[in-house]
């Protein structure tokens, strides 16, 4: 059946592609992005059935806005190049300071998560990946494969191994030797494995050593800082976590700060000062004072700590909440290679203290959520920063910053079209707002002025008439649903039971929400909705009111349900929201006949 002839529901990553006639390609070609393939059989080909699709391509529809990313790097002799990796959209290159980007990892990596970034000191040509963010969501984090690396500064790219670690967190690189290399393996996010910890290579990647292991299998590597003055001394955070649907884990007795000072071949555990249970940390020798290392650190009275004798003893400087809100999230800290006084954590917002971490003030950045900063060691002005919006460059020491709307490299949970010519895409962005987008213009290619805001949040689930999609129902955490009338352009609330549940234990709360709740508008009839919580609920006067059509659909385990984090930080947002309605449908012949899944 074609595309346009009903409202369905895909699963799509990264920025929203469409089917269209390859004659149409040169015309709907987005300005300012380019993507390159290399002839490289590492990436399987997506299949189709020829005789269905043989004539169909696809093509980037955008939006052209940013998705997220936790790494970023430059190179200290290049202020005009710059490298971005994205959790769900791979590797992307600007040699102008972020007006222009293009990807560098199609055709060569197979995984899409980029987790880490160096770039060799002592030769620029050399730069290697390790993939699989650390910012472990549940919903919209994926797996990666290992390490790549690249000889020819990103034209091309090999797999050096690691492919069992899925989520790493950190790579540096010997300032002297481009082929000794350390990384910091969080490790599988779901299950203990021993594919975690510390690991070496002194030959490029050929071989690798653990060199430091967790003390448990839940017990990964958050982050490896090296001295700027001494490679042979490294801190290395790790990280006890795991997670369920239904919970996130963060902390035990395999969290703590480890140092080595001969490279990597032993280790000594660093305690005096820090706290006992401790979940997520970050750590950051400073480039201006090796004496000076700075931890984040997510713990009851947790919070910034720093200490002045690399590492013996350790105070804690701030408690400010700020610094360690949604710890498992975020938790990342670079400190100033010129200033030891001066030092930034990744938050929301962006935080920065000139006091040697005793004081944090937001600093102005292009995303609210943040999770990587490469600062230049040889002039601290330039500066790039990974957020959940992107990747934006500084030239001014964060007073301005680039934009991020030339990056498409969405991530998206479903996407819903009608029956409009040309036809619309709705479907709501990660970490962003729900999008309608234009699938054809009049004009030369698909631009910002062909995409509007949608209903919802980033986790929309819309529900639009194929036939009628003057209204558009939009979803988000916490049974939060809006409908915009996209003629008027007012958007209203109509949650069907006006109470919101963040941060409340779900084994207490009356109705249970999915992150992506599902929202479905009858195709016999535009002005039935459904909505689904723990039971599925309907409307026939636009949300004006609601009816429960039945009980609780789910298992109603109570085992998986309470609160959404623990042992130190709870959760609320609602992506650990158990016992859910996922995907609702209607049958094709009968308005009667309901399908729900859970």
């Amino acid at each position: 059946m074609p595309l346009r002839s009903r409202s369905v529901t895909l699963q799509l990553g990264a920025a929203l592609v469409a089917f269209a006639a390859t004659t149409s390609l040169t015309a709907q070609t987005p300005a300012r992005v380019t993507t390159t393939a290399a002839a490289n059989n590492t990436q399987s080909a997506f299949a189709f059935d020829s005789t269905t699709f043989g004539s169909l391509a696809w093509r980037n529809v955008g939006p052209w806005r940013g998705g997220r990313s936790v790494a970023a790097a430059g190179i200290p002799g290049q202020p005009m190049t710059y490298f971005a990796g994205y959790t769900g959209g791979g590797l992307w290159r600007t040699d102008d300071a972020g007006n222009n980007w293009r990807n560098i990892s199609d055709g060569f990596f197979k995984t899409s998560s980029v987790g880490a970034i160096a770039i060799a000191p002592s030769d620029a040509n050399v730069i290697y990946v390790g993939m699989g963010e650390h910012a472990i969501r549940g919903q919209s984090s994926t797996y990666g494969d290992g390490v790549y690396r690249s000889t020819d500064q990103g034209r091309t790219w090999s797999h050096v191994g690691l492919a069992a670690t899925r989520q790493i967190s950190a790579v540096r690189v010997h300032p002297n030797n481009p082929d000794v290399v350390y990384v910091a393996a969080q490790g599988d996010r779901w299950k203990g494995t021993a594919d975690r910890g510390i690991y070496r290579t002194m030959d490029g990647g050929k071989s690798w050593t653990l060199v430091l292991k967790g003390e448990n299998a839940t017990s990964g590597a958050s982050e490896l800082s090296m001295d700027a003055t001494n490679p042979r001394i490294l801190y290395a955070a790790f990280w006890d976590h795991q997670r369920t649907p239904w919970l996130v884990r963060s902390g035990g007795s395999g969290s703590g700060i480890w140092k080595s000072s001969d490279g990597g071949d032993t280790w000594t555990r660093l305690a005096e000062g820090l706290p006992k249970l401790m979940g997520k940390i970050g750590v950051a020798v400073s480039p201006a004072n090796p004496d000076r290392v700075y931890a984040i650190v997510e713990a009851e009275n947790g919070g910034l700590f720093r200490s002045d004798d690399a590492g013996k003893t350790w105070r804690l400087t701030s408690g400010d909440r700020l610094i360690q809100t949604r710890s498992w999230y975020y938790m990342h800290i670079t400190a100033d290679p010129k200033n030891a006084d001066v030092v930034w954590v990744m938050n929301a917002p962006l935080l920065r203290s000139i006091d040697g971490g005793r004081t944090f003030q937001n600093v102005p950045a292009t995303h609210g959520d943040n999770h990587g900063l490469w600062i230049n060691p040889t002039d601290n002005r330039y500066l790039i920063n990974a957020n959940d919006g992107g990747v934006s460059i500084s030239m001014d020491g964060g007073r301005s910053w680039s934009t991020q709307d030339n990056q498409p490299t969405a991530q998206f949970y479903h996407v819903a079209v009608d029956d409009a010519y040309p036809y619309k895409l709705y479907g709501g962005q990660q970490d962003n707002t729900s999008v309608i987008i234009k699938s054809r213009t009049e004009g030369g290619s698909i631009g910002m002025r062909d995409w509007n805001e949608g209903p919802g949040c980033e986790s929309a689930n819309v529900g639009v008439s194929a036939k009628n999609p003057r209204l558009v129902y939009g979803g988000c955490y916490q049974g939060i649903i809006d409908e915009l009338d996209t003629q008027s352009e007012v958007v209203r609330a109509i949650m069907p039971w006006p109470e919101m549940n963040l941060t409340e234990p779900t084994d207490k709360t009356k109705y249970r929400y999915n992150w992506t709740a599902p929202v479905f508008v009858s195709r016999f009839d535009e002005k039935v909705v459904y909505h689904g919580g723990n039971v599925l609920f309907k409307t026939t006067d636009r949300g004006m009111s609601w009816t429960p059509l039945s009980g609780d659909l789910t298992r109603n385990d109570k085992t998986r349900q309470g609160w959404g984090g623990a042992p130190i930080t709870n959760e609320g947002a609602g992506g650990e929201v158990y016992a859910t309605i996922v995907v609702i449908n209607e049958s094709s012949h009968d308005a009667n006949t309901l399908y729900v899944g859970t």
